[in-house]
């Protein structure tokens, strides 16, 4: 087995790269190598691409080939050959016979990863900032793509944007392309919202219980509704609970999911403790995308996965979507002999989520009252994604220190630090409101747009403070969505990515004012005292 590199993620080995046998993900060698292969082959599908108008079975192979390299989703290198064959398969529809011409010109060749890893560290700087923005977006339109929405625009984004990492380009011809990544990304989380609200309702604000009832249960995690509603439906009458988990938690907002009287609560936290907390589980899980770590002894026979999520000896549910083997593990269980209780880190017994930005504007008049009479001095956005390095728990201090003044919105998997806190209200509105998944900072940025036009002024002179915990490639998409937006003074954590080189890095702080988070205290005082 040969060595990898990567350094996507926020954990990678000592803030610089994974470069062993394993990456601290878990992910092997060999399947990390066979993902940059698959990404070379995308980019080759780009190039192929190129004045083209690919069809509909292209746009899905460049979906799914981006969302299988998102760091804990897939670990199956069978499955990740499968998906390269895949896309050599469209490639090759799009220049047919290319690869046997007799005057070869390398046009539509896939892409060496090694050359963009040991590029000048500004130029890969940027091409990675433009890969992994893209890969997050790839996962954001895949799920719109399951509810049957889709978008040329942002289709045709994929190619262009893999095509730019392949080319021998300078920072300047490089440096639009990562904010137009942001720009698009925009567009694509507003087709998702607008997929998901117009499948499912639109979210209201839900109270939704820790404690696991006695019997049989499944536990559904990762992002996919869809996957969600279709067990939903696979499950009525058969005596079994439904429980979210980890980003899943907020579909319990949508109007016609939490129709469904067994859709019952929230198993657990964020998805880094899912290998204890899954410890001989007396239910099943399903994993309908990431956040998945390498699966342990002690649950292993009770978890599934479907859509792009694969890991080696596991039951996979396939495109046909039938979840029998889901059921009957979990009737063959049985579930817990009486309720189970279970709280959040804070030890809190329940949440509160859906809070988006159809029911936040529809109060809108109490809010810019609220902040005009000086009940509502400040709002933090304070969420992200949740992991396991030490740092983290500077989000749960800086919600706790946080002024009474102060509104919390929160959203993504990063809000389990903090979100079974009892913070209060302010004006008859909630101090901590969760505006849902990842994607969901869509609903954000419309509600602080919403904000600046009432106040006739710009984001950027509201009370208003960002501060994100990052993890994997969705939240380095919506920072870039953020920049492009021109949103500044953003406070990140807990570390910086190991792929912003130095002199990038300084364009963003020049440019945008981003900071790394210190503690709670300092930042606090910072933040105030402007």
């Amino acid at each position: 087995m040969s060595n990898m590199f990567c350094f996507q993620c926020e954990q990678t080995a000592g803030c610089t790269g994974c470069t062993g046998k394993a990456g601290v993900c878990g992910k092997q060698a060999d399947t990390a190598n066979l993902q940059d292969e698959l990404t070379g082959a995308l980019i080759g599908l780009a190039r192929a691409a190129s004045g083209k108008e690919p069809g509909a079975s292209a746009d899905r192979a460049m979906l799914e080939g981006l969302f299988t390299t998102i760091t804990n989703v897939n670990f199956d290198s069978e499955t990740v050959r499968r998906q390269i064959q895949a896309v050599h398969r469209e490639k090759n529809a799009l220049a047919p016979g290319c690869g046997c011409c007799s005057s070869p010109c390398s046009r539509t060749d896939d892409y060496n990863m090694k050359q963009l890893w040991e590029e000048n560290e500004d130029i890969r700087s940027l091409k990675s900032l433009i890969l992994f923005g893209l890969r997050g977006m790839a996962a954001y339109a895949y799920h719109a793509l399951m509810l049957g929405y889709t978008d040329k625009e942002v289709n045709r984004f994929f190619y262009k944007g893999l095509f730019a990492i392949g080319e021998d380009w300078g920072m300047d011809e490089l440096l639009p392309i990562v904010m137009e990544t942001g720009t698009v990304n925009l567009k694509c989380m507003e087709l998702l919202d607008r997929a998901n609200t117009e499948t499912y309702g639109t979210p209201v604000p839900t109270t939704v219980p820790l404690t696991i009832e006695k019997g049989p249960f499944i536990v559904v995690s990762g992002h996919d509704l869809h996957d969600l509603y279709l067990l939903l439906e696979q499950t009525k009458g058969k005596g079994i609970h439904i429980y979210t988990h980890g980003e899943m938690l907020p579909a319990h907002a949508y109007p016609k999911l939490k129709a469904y009287p067994h859709l019952k609560g929230n198993f657990g936290t964020a998805w880094q403790n899912q290998q204890k907390e899954f410890a001989d589980i007396p239910g099943a899980v399903l994993f309908t995308t990431n956040c998945l770590m390498p699966v342990k002894d002690s649950y292993r026979d009770r978890v599934f996965t479907t859509e792009v999520v694969q890991y080696p000896g596991i039951v996979h549910i396939d495109d046909k979507k039938d979840f029998t083997p889901v059921i009957n593990k979990a009737l063959e269980l049985g579930g817990y002999e009486s309720d189970h209780p279970m709280t959040g880190i804070n030890g809190g017994t329940q949440v509160t989520t859906g809070f988006g930005h159809g029911t936040v504007l529809s109060v809108a008049d109490k809010v810019v009252e609220a902040v005009k009479s000086g009940a509502i001095k400040h709002f933090f956005l304070v969420g992200g994604c949740d992991g396991a390095k030490p740092g983290r728990n500077y989000y749960t201090e800086f919600v706790r220190k946080a002024p009474k003044d102060s509104v919390i919105l929160t959203l993504a998997c990063g809000k389990y630090r903090f979100n079974d806190l009892d913070l209060g209200e302010i004006g008859g509105l909630p101090r901590l409101m969760d505006m849902g998944q990842c994607n969901d900072a869509y609903s954000a940025i419309r509600v602080a747009l919403a904000l600046a036009d009432a106040f006739q002024c710009g984001v950027n002179e509201l009370p208003l403070t960002l501060v994100l915990s990052w993890y994997e490639q969705k939240a380095v998409c919506i920072l870039l969505t953020l920049l492009s937006l021109g949103i500044k003074n953003i406070y990140l954590g807990p570390t910086l990515p190991a792929f912003v080189s130095p002199n990038v890095l300084n364009y963003l702080v020049e440019n945008f004012g981003i900071s790394p988070i210190s503690t709670p205290d300092e930042d606090l005082k910072k933040i105030l005292s402007k």
